[in-house]
């Protein structure tokens, strides 16, 4: 309480009414001219979290728009993780840390969703809990932040359309076949491709591991010579596919279409030897989950609510160039 326009003789009377037991209650104590009663206490400093489910360059665009975020607030402090060897017991040992030490709020791109939903459920009966990039709809998270996948498939199937207008055969490469993202992104591509007269061989996977990826786009070219395009569906897709078909000197005869803008992928893109890639907004992802879930556990909970869709954009040889100067002033560089 403030005291400055309190007299003297009004003082006295309110610390003998103190003593003698009376006026325990503030709100028996003058206040009409103290400019408004006791000030409210400052807003506690929150603690999020954004946790990838994987090692890729992808991630440090969202690692830059939580920063952003953070940098704006100027109320909350955010730990950054990285599911290293992109494994789901990895990321739930990274879960349980951050619920352990009291975040109060995590966004998270989950790594295998059928498997992980009771323990996401777990998860969110302690933090506020957001899949972000990659979904767990039959969790208890509020809400979804990122691509619609379906959608963005169906953008790369209609490049797959557009570089093989005759129609051919593709094989569909990515890291985990049953992370919902893969799974969104592959039956869009299948929706766009229907009534067309191209093929899709079957769909390999890598366990995040670019080698391994690489290897599977070389493989690729060996068993099926006919081979018209091949097609990653997860960032680092594009160069391990870029790389097997160089290697094989296949460049510009087989197709590429992939997803995101590694530096590898967009290079590709401007010599010619990718013919395109759907890139998603990960800058976003990161932003908007931090000062969303700040919001909501503010008092907002109009700010998390269902699915938030950020827009894709198609990074072709026309305007790559464009986009590359976009991605350095982005990440600084």
């Amino acid at each position: 309480m403030k005291i400055q326009n309190i007299t003297v003789s009004t003082l006295a009377i309110a610390l003998a009414l103190a003593f003698s037991g009376c006026g325990k209650n503030e709100s028996n104590t003058p206040s009409s001219n103290s400019g408004g009663g006791n000030a409210a206490p400052p807003a506690k400093r929150l603690k999020l979290a954004f946790v990838s489910n994987n090692a890729a360059n992808f991630w440090s665009f969202a690692r830059a728009g939580c920063n952003a975020a953070a940098k704006e607030l100027g109320d909350v402090d955010v730990d950054f993780r990285i599911t290293q060897d992109g494994s789901s017991a990895t990321q739930r040992q990274i879960l349980d840390d951050l619920a352990a030490k009291g975040t109060d709020g995590i966004a998270v791109s989950v790594d295998d969703p059928d498997n992980q939903t009771d323990f996401l459920n777990k998860i969110a009966g302690e933090s506020l809990l957001v899949c972000c990039d990659s979904d767990a709809a039959a969790s208890k998270r509020v809400a979804y932040i990122g691509t619609d996948n379906e959608a963005a498939g169906e953008e790369a199937g209609k490049m797959i359309k557009e570089c093989l207008p005759n129609g051919g055969k593709i094989m569909l490469f990515v890291g985990h076949s049953d992370s919902q993202n893969a799974v969104e992104r592959s039956g869009g591509i299948k929706k766009a491709l229907e009534g067309s007269n191209i093929e899709i061989i079957d769909i390999r996977t890598d366990d995040t591991d670019a080698v391994r990826a690489q290897k599977n786009a070389e493989d690729t070219l060996v068993k099926y010579p006919d081979i018209a395009c091949l097609v990653g569906l997860w960032n680092y897709n594009g160069p391990a596919i870029l790389n097997a078909v160089r290697t094989a000197g296949k460049n510009g005869q087989v197709k590429i279409v992939c997803f995101d803008d590694e530096a590898d992928t967009l290079a590709g893109i401007a010599a010619g030897d990718i013919y395109g890639t759907v890139v998603q907004n990960p800058f976003e992802f990161g932003k908007q989950s931090v000062t969303r879930m700040e919001k909501y556990l503010r008092g907002d909970h109009s700010q998390l609510d269902g699915k938030m869709f950020i827009p894709t954009r198609d990074i072709k040889k026309d305007n790559v160039a464009d986009y590359q100067a976009e991605v350095k002033n982005i990440l600084g560089q």
